[in-house]
């Protein structure tokens, strides 16, 4: 890691994508949470980034507890910049800021954890963005001492290093990226951070499960964990969300209610017939599914709730009618859903807008979360989450869970497609019975390879951005 003053990486998510969380009745699965504790320059942060690297798992935060250092006073900042602050006693943490940040962490809950910045001692005005992750590894001197962390934990580690080590480490840590001292690192060391490991830190070893000496040095313990982490991610994943699922919904009662479809006119069945057609120029695919995605949006439209206004005409009368929804946010599903973010500009302004990258598993069919940046005030919007096409319905409720994980009420979300089989929308109720459900048609000739539409459009965003093979 570059030196930085600012620890810039105190949570890392990697960006490859991450699965589903969520079982079929719509509710999360908690996190697996692992706890690293040791020495200070121990090799938490390198055994943490071994486990991660070996495991090939791209859905892993990496937390450190150096974001929960609390706020010093004056008195404590001045003899901080002196060498004389204790940072390494139990109370130089916030432990109630960094358990509710852990708790929406292992919940799958939208989170900010502050920075850190060592050449000043007090937290960075910057805060890191984190959403979603299946695993979480907690690491610190501290990580293991207190006991409403310890029951969050599914796994406890602690690395044991030798001292001479870690002062080596610490001090060639602290001069080169933290701006200190040689001196003034030995005398921190002697004063407070040996006795504070004796005290405090080496107790914690008993809350461990598993004791890793040498740290990063010893492949045998690490290789050991990585297995027994894998097994347990292999029975957490194995609960989730699968396309086979969804078919136990496929008669659930009162679906119809909450799911709402275009007047088939015959201008509707004609711009379908044009979509479908393969032979069908870009140019008339790109018109046509711009003018269908404004039709199913308008319709989608009907459906948020309004407030009553009372105006005064142009001849003097007054006239009691509605308000246009003043906040609404639109959020695309990329890449196709990103097609139908166009029309909605076109027909309500102003409004919000949120980006949402799902890809599908090429094996699996699962969907794999990969970006998410949605408004800081979406919660209170109504909001209009698009796709262009819902099939199995996973992809569609793993976008409908990500608004809820950021505030957003059930009854304010509108899932509008341009094409859907009966399967996704009856699986998107049994998840969320609040969520109404707009489409353009209904099509049920579903393949059970591919999922793919047979009578469908194919793969809208390639045809739609004309980047077909």
């Amino acid at each position: 890691m570059a030196a930085s003053n600012t620890r810039t990486s105190t949570l890392m998510l990697r960006s490859a994508g991450r699965p589903p969380w969520y079982t079929p009745d719509g509710q999360n699965l908690p996190a697996y949470m692992i706890g690293i504790a040791g020495a200070s320059a121990s090799g938490k942060t390198s055994v943490a980034r071994r486990i991660v690297e070996s495991m090939d798992v791209p859905w892993v935060v990496i937390v450190s507890m150096d974001s929960f250092y609390r706020q010093l006073t004056p008195e404590e900042s001045r003899q901080a910049f002196l060498n004389n602050h204790d940072f390494d006693h139990p109370s130089s943490y916030d432990y109630g800021t960094a358990l509710a940040a852990l708790e929406h962490l292992k919940q799958g809950l939208a989170t900010q954890v502050s920075q850190y910045d060592f050449s000043t001692h007090s937290p960075s005005s910057e805060s890191q963005y984190v959403y979603g992750a299946s695993v979480i590894i907690v690491e610190g001197i501290f990580a293991l001492y207190d006991p409403k962390l310890l029951a969050m934990m599914d796994v406890k580690i602690f690395v044991d290093t030798d001292s001479d080590v870690c002062l080596a480490r610490r001090i060639r840590r602290d001069v080169a990226e933290r701006g200190r001292d040689p001196l003034g690192v030995l005398q921190q060391y002697d004063r407070f951070v040996k006795p504070a490991f004796d005290g405090f830190v080496r107790p914690t070893m008993n809350n461990a499960d598993i004791i890793i000496p040498r740290g990063l040095d010893n492949e045998v313990a690490i290789g050991l964990m990585i297995q027994h982490v894998q097994r347990r991610l292999d029975a957490h994943n194995a609960v989730l969300m699968r396309p086979a699922l969804v078919r136990r919904f496929r008669d659930l009662p009162g679906a119809a209610d909450s799911l709402l479809v275009l007047p088939q006119s015959n201008q509707v069945r004609a711009m379908r017939t044009i979509l479908c057609d393969r032979t069908t120029p870009r140019a008339d695919f790109i018109f046509y599914a711009d003018r269908l995605s404004r039709l199913v949006i308008e319709h989608g439209l009907a459906q948020l709730a309004l407030a009553e206004k009372a105006v005064e005409t142009p001849t003097g009368c007054a006239y009691r009618g509605h308000a246009i929804a003043p906040a609404v946010t639109g959020v695309t599903v990329l890449r196709a859903g990103g097609v139908m973010e166009k029309a909605l500009h076109s027909v309500v302004r102003p409004a919000h807008y949120g980006k949402i990258l799902i890809v599908a598993d090429p094996t699996s069919h699962e969907p794999r979360l990969h970006y998410a940046r949605l408004p800081p005030a979406i919660a209170q919007h109504q909001v209009l989450l698009m796709d262009a096409t819902i099939t199995s319905g996973a992809s569609a409720m793993m976008a409908i869970r990500i608004c809820l994980d950021h505030g957003v009420p059930e009854q304010n979300i509108v899932f509008i497609s341009l094409l859907a089989t009966l399967q996704g929308p009856r699986a998107i109720h049994a998840a969320f019975p609040a969520v109404k459900i707009v489409v353009a048609i209904l099509d049920p000739h579903v393949a059970g390879d591919d999922l793919l539409i047979r009578t469908g459009y194919g793969i809208f965003g390639d045809r739609y951005f004309g980047t077909e093979e």
